[in-house]
């Protein structure tokens, strides 16, 4: 019999444990620095949210730049000890910048400090880019079954969800009222626990993957330090899955649009929702809210649905409802909107784990984070370097009517993106059914493993339920 407070399993639940900690500190760090950069060091400058967007641009080089190599890496390291030494070392990031904020007002000057934080998101990026491909390795491990990873994937979304209802509620307060140096030492606590919480999982080691052709050249690639060949290899393995290729052009399509809310909505809530600055965390407290709410609703819409028809339906739901929230003017309607946008859009996310995780075989998982990742992350931060550059300075300034309706560049671009979105449910709606059998949905045809393993995430996506 379990017991009473184990999601799943203990291992399972020690593991989430230290993900929730880190995700309270991550959404409490994240907000603070959004808030410090636009309500402070560049407060009142037209420059600003292209210096917000330097914060989403420097995570993003991170995910770009050591992305692609920390898979191949992660692959051949101990998982668990790869995710607590990337705790360790973020830790040790946070306690020195926040070392820094003690330092008497005035010391630095804004550029400098603009510096540092782009340096310090830079490095706990780059830490992260190992910590994330190892603990998707690692849940592979601690949760088998379709059932099982499918409810490990809602607890986990739901879990990062609840994280942006309590932090970014609680940044505001912290860098107003406490102090900067506050809101900073909390993530760097979070990270402490999450090493103390990971170091108590014990890790089954996964069975040894059969020894065919492809694992045997690995194997002499490793002892020869080639890791660009074990790195082309995992390209060659991802290119040759339509399935895997479906779903990642998608993500990138929803990333593009959904990458401008993330730079301008604390311009949107000042500017068109006329909202305090010290609310802001709210319109994040309700994206957190809706995301608890898809997260928990997404194995009975798929249910329902089935995965093809959830996707395309909840993406053209909210590229609706992000064209609704470009049109608010009042802070209330403005923060009912953006829950209501997130529970759609938290179908897709909740289901996409479990699709990764059956599509990649043991061998090729932490390649194949290293590759979907970065690659989203590529079209979110163009999409917020291109929503900055186009509120600070191309439409800087811009005004127009329709009728009764006024458009400013910041509601203009927030419209935009939600066209997008509205694309990228069009795209799912016309791509995903091109994946209608285990030849479509497969890799390399050599590979029987990987044929059976994708012909199996094919068969899931049919209608929504796990295969045999």
């Amino acid at each position: 019999m379990r017991p009473r407070l184990t999601l799943i399993n203990r291992d399972y639940t020690r593991l989430w444990v230290g993900q929730a900690v880190s995700s309270v500190g991550d959404a409490v760090f994240n907000t603070t620095l959004v808030l410090w950069v636009a309500t402070v060091l560049a407060k009142d400058e037209p420059w600003a949210p292209v210096a917000v967007s330097g914060i989403v641009m420097a995570s993003g080089v991170a995910v770009l730049v050591i992305g692609p190599l920390a898979g191949v890496f992660v692959d051949r390291w101990d998982k668990r000890a790869t995710m607590l030494r990337s705790e360790l070392l973020r830790g040790v990031l946070v306690a020195v910048l926040t070392a820094l904020t003690l330092l008497p007002a005035g010391t630095l000057p804004t550029g400098v400090w603009l510096a540092l934080i782009y340096a310090t998101v830079l490095l706990l990026n780059a830490a992260g880019q190992f910590f994330s491909p190892a603990r998707f390795a690692v849940l592979a491990d601690l949760v088998t079954g379709d059932a099982d990873r499918a409810r490990a994937a809602g607890i986990g979304q739901a879990t990062g969800e609840t994280a942006w209802i309590i932090g970014p509620p609680l940044a505001a307060p912290l860098l107003f009222t406490a102090g900067l140096q506050w809101a900073l030492l909390l993530n760097g606590l979070s990270y402490a626990v999450s090493y103390l919480a990971i170091r108590s999982v014990r890790v089954r080691g996964a069975a040894p993957a059969p020894a065919a052709a492809g694992t045997v050249r690995e194997g002499a690639a490793r002892r020869r330090g080639a890791w660009r060949g074990e790195f082309a290899d995992g390209l060659r393995f991802f290119a040759g899955s339509r399935f895997l290729v479906a779903l990642l052009l998608l993500a990138v399509i929803g990333q593009f649009g959904t990458g401008a809310l993330g730079t301008l909505n604390v311009f949107f809530a000042t500017g068109n929702l006329h909202a305090d600055p010290h609310l802001y965390g709210y319109l994040g407290m309700a994206m957190g809210a809706g995301g608890i709410v898809g997260a928990l609703s997404g194995g009975r819409a798929v249910q329902w649905l089935g995965a093809r028809r959830t996707t395309w339906i909840s993406l053209l739901v909210s590229g609706v409802l992000l064209v609704a929230y470009s049109r608010q003017t009042g802070f209330p309607g403005g923060v009912a909107l953006l829950f209501v946008f997130t529970v759609p859009l938290t179908l897709l996310n909740t289901a996409m784990s479990p699709l990764l995780l059956a599509a990649a075989p043991p061998e090729y998982r932490g390649r194949v984070v290293a590759v979907f990742y970065p690659v989203t992350r590529l079209a979110s931060i163009l999409s917020a370097v291109l929503s900055g550059w186009l509120a600070g300075s191309a439409l800087r300034g811009v005004e127009g009517s329709l009728g009764p309706l006024r458009f400013g560049p910041v509601d203009t671009i927030i419209a935009a993106a939600g066209l997008v979105i509205l694309l990228a449910g069009v795209f799912a709606w016309a791509a995903l059914p091109g994946t209608e059998s285990a030849a479509d949905g497969a890799g390399r045809p050599e590979r029987g493993a990987r044929r059976k393993a994708e012909a199996e995430v094919v068969a899931h996506t049919d209608d929504g339920q796990p295969s045999a």
